[in-house]
Formats: C-alpha cells, structure tokens, sequence
C-alpha cells in the first residue's frame, strides 16, 4: 500500500471512531463558596483568572486536524520512529524516505499525545507504543558520555535548532509518560532510567551563560528553549534536577527581552527575532503565572484592593519578600510587554514565510498563554487555526518553504500547537511546580 492509501486508511479509522476518549465534566461549584461577603465576591468576580481552557477530544477535533493526525501516522517508519528529514537533501519530502531521528520521533508523539494518542490510550496506542520503543532503545544504546542519544547527524533539527535537540526533546516525551506507565513495572524502569541519563547530559552541557549553544545550529535559541522546557517537564514529573541550572536556562531566554523597547534580542535566532521572543516569552511564564496568582490571592483575602497592579509593592503585601518580590514583579512585567505584541504581524512573520522555527514558535506562544494569560488563548488559538488551516497541503500535512522543510517535523509542531488547550492543566500545574519562588524553596 503506498504512502497516499495509508494515511487515507488512518483518516477514515480515526473518523470512525470519533467517539472515544470522553472527558470527565468539571466537578459543580461548592455552594459554600457564594456565602462569602459581598467584597471578596467582587474582588473575585474582578480578578479571578479565566476558565482552564477546555480539552478537544479526538472525536471532536476539526477536520483537517485529524486529517494532520492521520498524515502522521501514515509516515511512521517500521522502526517505530519518524524522519526530519536531512538538511543536505531538503528536495526529499517523502516521509518513508528519510531517516528516523529521535528528535523528529519524540516530537511527532508528542502531538500524537496532545490529540490522545499515547501507549496506554488511543486510537493510535500501538503506534504510539512502537514509538516510545524506539525512543528508549536510541537512549539506551547511546553513549553515558557526551550531551548527545543518537550518532545520527545533520538532520533537519540538528542543523536548525542545534545538535542537542534530540535528547531535549526525547527528554521532553519520556518525562511525560514516566507517570503513563506505572503499571507497567519494567517500562516504568527503562522509561525512569532514560529520563535520567538524557537529563544528565543536559545538565552538564549547559554553557555558563544558561544556554545551549554549544550544539550549533542556525538558531540554538530554540534549542536552549526546548532544553529548558524539558528540564521543567522533569521537574514537574518528580524528576529531580539542579534547581541552578534551570534557574539559568530561565534567565538566558528572560534576557533575550527588553521589556522597556518591547524587541527581542535576535543574535542567537539567525536574526529572526520571533524565535527569540517566543523562547523568551515560554520561559518566563511559570513566573508571571506565579506573579499574578500571589496577588490575586492577596485581593480575595481582602490584602490589596480590587485595582492594584501585579507589581514589586503589590507582591510585598501579599507576603513575598526579598529579592524575590522584585523577580516576580518583573516576570509580569515582561509577560505583559510581550503579550502586547501578540498582534504585530511583522513579528509573527519571523523569517518572512513559514518554515518549522516558526510553527515551533507558534506553538511555543500557545504554551505561554495557557500558563501565563488565559485570557488571551481563546483569541491567539481561533488566529492560529485561521492562519494555519490556510496553508495546509492537500494530503493533510504542512511543510516549511525554509529552513526546517520537514512535513512531519511541521505536522507536529501545528497539530500541538492546536491542540495545546488539551494540556492546559498539565502546563498551568508544571509552572506552578516549577516557578523560580517554589524552587528556591525546595532547595532550601
């Protein structure tokens, strides 16, 4: 069967079994909760956060979402992993063609895993499981020392994003399916000790700045990006990591933004300062979040009043104190600056037409919102599914016209990035996790 029936194949079984994977409805309000006094009701009707954004179901995902999902499927190799495809061959876009690659595989299941598809559930559980083989396999067979999981080179990924993407983000889908596979003794094992290894190689490859440049790449910022979300995904799994060294790889992409100007610093992002802003933007969200829910607990329990702004005298009052205060206040300014410009189309451009940095980034943008300003998804999520359905291939899937040409490594960044809302609650609990006051407090 060739490449076109198959994925047709896996579109009409995922349409057949729309129904599946219903989610639990949220539990009623406790009616204790409306006999509190007329002014805390008012300071809470003000400013209490949005509603969790709510989780698509497969069978209630827009068509050529699942038209994106069945693509993907289809270019699974029989290996178990999926291809970026080689940076010195981009003319080559047949997904059977090109060689697997962990970094290409793990991202691939984690937009299988967005969508419900994971190796304990799913429609596609048995593609997902062959998938989580062939992660654990490169891991294990690959070096103790070193920063890399794979002798495989110049990839699509690595030559873009850097060398070091690969256990970044095998890194990242491991540490989410540690808590999947707990049942499974010997799997939750493998998948343990493999975090831990790629964790290990990220933490001692880090450069003294907090980045990852080490590894090249045309823009390593996504690439340090990535690292540190992995180290955040660690830590909100129960991994225990350097609290230091996420720390750094915070303050590296926070420093990339000047919220005073509102411009990013593009000189690690091949000029292009959407990677940049984006990576920026992502990193300092756990903080803004953390900013903004100390001072709206402040206002519920009657602290500050209804109007005051999340700043440094704002947290003081809510009970933060030191340096401390002045680090939040100034995640929330930064979050605010940078929302701002969710709206310059000069910005979301990035390199002028899309390539896989910018899909990357797109998805990056829906992260920081579901974390740090609910308010803002629904309007950035209904842009994104306008913009995006418009450039997609007829077959379902969606390719770069530079740079990170792959139609698998595109596919997976926008069918995550329009399914973030199905990992809001995950993502809203790893920043509370991991905000930079809870782990300094951990470390203590």
């Amino acid at each position: 069967m060739n490449f076109s029936r198959t994925c047709a194949a896996a579109l009409v079984v995922l349409a057949a079994n729309s129904t599946c994977l219903l989610f639990a409805k949220p539990a009623a309000e406790d009616p204790a909760a409306a006999a509190t006094s007329q002014v805390v009701d008012q300071i809470v009707a003000e400013n209490e956060p949005k509603p969790e954004p709510q989780p698509m179901t497969p069978g209630n995902l827009p068509d050529f979402l699942q038209k994106g999902i069945a693509w993907l499927i289809a270019a699974q190799h029989n290996d178990g992993g999926w291809g970026g495809g080689s940076h010195a061959q981009q003319s080559i876009i047949d997904p059977h063609v090109v060689q697997t690659d962990p970094a290409t595989t793990a991202f691939t299941l984690l937009s299988l895993m967005r969508a419900g598809h994971t190796p304990v559930e799913g429609l596609y559980q048995s593609q997902a499981k062959r998938g989580l083989e062939y992660l654990l396999t490169a891991v294990e067979k690959s070096k103790i020392e070193g920063p890399l999981i794979t002798d495989i080179e110049g990839t699509q990924p690595q030559i873009k994003l850097g060398r070091y993407v690969d256990t970044a983000m095998t890194s990242q889908y491991l540490s989410r399916m540690l808590p999947l596979v707990e049942q499974d003794e010997a799997m939750h094992k493998r998948v343990d000790s493999a975090i831990d290894k790629c964790l290990a190689k990220l933490q001692v490859s880090q450069q003294a700045d907090g980045s990852w440049g080490q590894g090249g790449g045309w823009a390593p910022v996504l690439q340090s990006s990535l690292s540190c979300s992995a180290l955040e995904i660690a830590a909100a799994n129960g991994k225990e990591i350097d609290k230091d060294v996420l720390e750094k790889a915070r303050n590296y992409q926070k420093g990339n933004f000047d919220s005073k100007s509102g411009k990013a610093d593009a000189s690690a992002a091949a000029g292009v300062e959407l990677y940049a802003f984006n990576g920026s933007l992502r990193a300092n969200a756990a903080d803004a979040q953390e900013a903004q829910s100390r001072v709206y607990k402040a206002k519920a329990e009657g602290k500050l009043a209804a109007s005051a702004p999340v700043d440094e005298s704002s947290l003081r009052i809510a009970g933060v104190t030191g340096g401390a205060a002045r680090k939040l206040a100034e995640a929330a300014e930064q979050n605010a600056a940078q929302i701002d410009r969710l709206g310059d189309e000069k910005l979301l451009s990035g390199f002028g037409n899309n390539g896989g940095e910018e899909y990357l980034s797109y998805l990056m943008t829906s992260e920081s919102l579901v974390i740090a300003a609910k308010e803002k998804f629904q309007a950035w999520n209904g842009k994104m599914a306008t913009r995006l359905e418009k450039v997609q291939n007829g077959d379902g899937s969606w390719s770069g016209h530079h740079c990170i040409t792959s139609p698998v490594f595109c596919t997976a960044a926008v069918v995550q990035c329009l399914t973030t809302e199905n990992d809001a609650e995950f993502l809203s609990d790893m920043a509370r996790r991991t905000n930079s006051h809870h782990m300094a407090d951990a470390g203590k």
